[in-house]
């Protein structure tokens, strides 16, 4: 390969995509609290309000149950439990009763943002350290950092892609990134003043985006491969519980 064509092959394989985010839908507030995260068990969206879970129908926007469970970050499901970052640990939660099942330390204590669940791991955005971590969710022992250079709010895997929200000088990016080495693949600006606090996939077309102190959750609209708008099929809404 000459020089010529080298650089041109890095220079693809640095490219970054970058555009706006398309918000196709708001829910909420709930009962006029920030939202701190949310995830998606396949049928509801979860929004975290500080002291209670809110799962919501995302196809009538109604609250459809309440759990009563303290909640000022991030939430996850591995398609059987709630994780929720609750101060300086990582609750384990019955998605039915609300009752805490267990707990593990959160890494690095208090300041944890986003949470995920993926590969058999926990993924936790630290905001103010700039990276994610992913997670014994047994033991709470860190097996990988990736590195930022922003403030990470929300986490999420979907196909294999690694996304994370950010919030910085009252602006927020959703973006994609290698999961290996953390460089920026792929950025979503956010309208001016509308802030991501959690980041969730619908394992198809959207990312709910939790809203901060509007109180609000957000359907944004995923990029598809390359760039390309997911296809309608797949924005089709909530199916059957993922399996990560």
């Amino acid at each position: 390969m000459s020089p010529g064509a080298r650089k041109g092959a890095a220079g693809a394989a640095q490219r970054e995509d970058v555009g706006e985010a398309e918000v196709v839908r708001e829910y909420g507030p709930f009962d006029g609290a920030p939202v701190h995260g949310v995830s998606f068990d396949g049928e509801r969206v979860w929004a975290a309000t500080g002291a209670r879970l809110v799962a919501f129908d995302p196809a009538s926007g109604e609250p459809v149950r309440t759990l009563e469970v303290a909640c000022d970050a991030g939430t996850a499901f591995d398609g059987r439990h709630l994780y929720q970052l609750a101060g300086d640990r990582i609750l384990r939660v019955d998605p039915t009763t609300g009752a805490v099942l267990g707990s593990i330390p959160a890494p690095e204590g208090a300041g944890g943002s986003g949470l995920c669940w993926a590969e058999g791991s926990l993924w936790l955005g630290r905001y103010g350290e700039r990276r994610i971590l992913r997670l014994d969710p047994a033991t709470g022992a860190v097996l990988r950092t990736i590195e930022s250079d922003r403030f990470v709010t929300g986490v999420t895997w979907v196909d294999g892609e690694l996304w994370h929200g950010t919030m910085e000088a009252g602006e927020s990016e959703l973006r994609r990134v290698d999961p290996d080495g953390g460089a920026v693949r792929a950025r979503l600006a956010m309208p001016r003043g509308v802030l991501v606090s959690g980041l969730e996939s619908d394992g198809a077309g959207l990312f709910f985006c939790g809203g901060a102190a509007s109180g609000k959750v957000r359907a944004v609209r995923r990029p598809g491969p390359a760039g390309r708008t997911a296809s309608r099929a797949r924005r089709a809404g909530p199916r059957g519980p993922r399996r990560r």
